[in-house]
């Protein structure tokens, strides 16, 4: 049997400075916007801690809170990373010719334009999850009121 080799195409668009400095203002509000919601999640968790440790839904929640406790890190490493990334932005608007230089610059934010649009996927998916969770142990809470 043989294999098919798909060849990936590359993204080669030409990337402005300027195109790239508000990737990365854009990049860092949705960051630090998640960074916040982050904290609204831990606090959500604490409120109902007792029904996520709850043996009907304890490994599913364990998943999404250990999964929680990666994105905070991720988070705060890719707002690092973008902070120093736009801080060597002056490498492509010093009006010196440095072209190895740019175009290290310029592979590493086609990187970053990959991570971070990942990141934001799977935060969405992980926030969705989350929210799924809490939603279905408040509909047991309100049923189990209305038994009584």
């Amino acid at each position: 049997m043989k294999t098919k080799q798909v060849k990936v195409k590359k993204y080669a668009a030409w990337l402005s400075a300027e195109t790239m400095h508000n990737s990365s203002i854009k990049w860092l509000s949705e960051l630090r916007f998640a960074k916040d919601e982050q904290l609204f999640f831990d606090d959500l968790v604490k409120s109902y801690t007792l029904q996520l440790i709850d043996s009907k839904y304890f490994t599913k929640s364990k998943k999404i809170i250990e999964q929680l406790g990666k994105q905070q890190k991720e988070t705060e490493e890719l707002i690092e990373t973008i902070i120093n990334h736009e801080k060597e932005l002056k490498i492509m608007v010093d009006g010196i010719n440095q072209l190895k230089e740019e175009k290290a610059y310029k592979d590493k934010h086609r990187k970053l334009i990959i991570k971070v649009s990942r990141f934001l996927e799977n935060y969405r998916t992980l926030k969705s999850q989350l929210f799924a969770l809490i939603k279905s142990i408040i509909k047991e809470g309100k049923q189990k009121r209305l038994l009584r």
